[in-house]
């Protein structure tokens, strides 16, 4: 991932059909991928050792990268892979000599019990669409349980870095579109890096909601990269408060990983963690959400997000609550008027259900600079769920005061 001051999208790429790969070629024992423990991972970081294995696991981080010499390591601390190798590019299957070798590559490391994805390319214009599509298919032939790692551009690129045409919208759509219809991805993955200087940039929630849809309409899930840092001056570094808001907004929508922009990194400031290896704040903070992220995405996997409703503030994206909504808040929310680039503030609802009627909710406080109170109703007896312990309290009727820090969440579900 580049460091630049517009955001960057990365999609964690399933497999497509076939291009001309003999039957007797795949490997008949694999599964194909599915998420399971939901994503914690970053995006540069320190060469894996056995000191930096362990800092991230006690970190909560689940997914990190690595060569093939790391991956007995990466295993030993209970952690799963991200492959990075020259060989993993299109190129490698015009010329003879590396698709062997790019076969035998496959075949050493598609059994390994950390093996989790393919790191293929970072940031491609749509003209290359057709040969990354090929690539990921024909991995997906030899290897069908494990991912193939694209990173994309994300609303801020202009016309010629997407390869579409149209305003910001309109191109980052038919982008997308493109890059589902040919590269057939298995999860969808972006990034949004909204703190600067100034204040927010105004597109986070319509970046979340563009690829919530896109993930949406194609049945497969997202995972969302966020800011952990600053590279350059009219950019600042995130606190905690700020770094919580940013993972339970991605919950709220729906995500399935959550990934930080940077781990450590020269030219870069803030991050996790420094170049000597000195956990910044941000690590200790994340030691806690990164496990909170993931006790709530669990919750959530077998369910489908069916809304994102915002009180309060309506940023560009966000769809307002409604009044007859089945949770909703009582009182409601006051109507605030959005100038960007002033922090979002109100209430985020994201309802979740295995049907068309919502049985649970993510219920954030935008507010990341102060604490808030969410008054909620819900059509029957409410749950509260402890990320923490990872345990459900009954409430005493159909509405639960919400005592929210800043940026925080809590789920709520209908009592079984």
């Amino acid at each position: 991932m580049l460091s630049k001051p517009w955001a960057t999208v990365v999609l964690l790429v399933g497999l497509g059909v076939g291009h001309g790969l003999a039957a007797a070629e795949v490997a008949p024992t694999l599964p194909a991928w599915t998420v399971g423990t939901p994503i914690v991972t970053y995006w540069a970081g320190p060469a894996m050792s056995d000191a930096v294995a362990q800092q991230m696991a006690q970190g909560g981080f689940n997914l990190v990268w690595c060569g093939e010499k790391d991956l007995d390591l990466v295993q030993r601390h209970g952690l799963r892979a991200q492959l990075q190798d020259g060989l993993l590019a299109p190129a490698s299957l015009d010329d003879p000599a590396k698709r062997q070798k790019l076969d035998a590559l496959i075949d050493r490391v598609r059994n390994h019990p950390a093996m989790y994805s393919y790191f293929i390319v970072d940031e491609p214009s749509a003209g290359a669409f057709p040969a990354l599509g090929k690539l990921v298919a024909y991995l997906r032939q030899r290897d069908p349980a494990h991912l193939a790692y694209i990173n994309l551009f994300p609303t801020y690129a202009n016309n010629e870095q997407l390869g579409t045409k149209g305003d910001t919208i309109t191109a980052y759509r038919e982008h997308l579109r493109q890059y589902m219809e040919i590269v057939k991805p298995a999860l969808v993955s972006y990034d949004h890096y909204q703190f600067t200087k100034e204040g927010d940039s105004p597109n986070y929630f319509l970046n979340l909601a563009m690829i919530r849809q896109t993930a949406q309409q194609a049945k497969v899930p997202f995972l969302n990269i966020v800011q952990a840092c600053t590279w350059t001056p009219s950019m600042r570094v995130p606190g905690p408060d700020e770094v919580r808001y940013l993972v339970y907004t991605t919950l709220a929508y729906g995500a399935q990983g959550i990934s930080y922009y940077v781990y450590c990194a020269s030219g870069h400031t803030g991050g996790i963690a420094l170049p000597d290896g000195t956990p910044t704040p941000l690590y200790h903070a994340l030691a806690s959400l990164n496990r909170e992220f993931v006790a709530i995405a669990k919750e959530l996997q077998p369910l489908r997000s069916l809304g994102v409703y915002h009180a309060g503030m309506s940023p560009p994206g966000s769809e307002p609550l409604a009044a007859d909504a089945p949770f909703r808040l009582d009182p409601p929310l006051a109507t605030l008027a959005y100038r960007p680039p002033e922090r979002v503030r109100g209430i985020l609802l994201g309802t979740f259900g295995e049907g068309q009627r919502p049985s649970h909710v993510v219920v954030v406080n935008l507010d990341y600079k102060a604490e808030a109170t969410a008054p909620l109703v819900g059509p029957g007896r409410l749950e509260v769920f402890d990320a923490a312990s990872g345990k459900w309290s009954a409430v005493d009727g159909a509405k639960v005061e919400l005592r929210l820090a800043p940026g925080a969440g809590k789920l709520v579900r209908l009592a079984r």
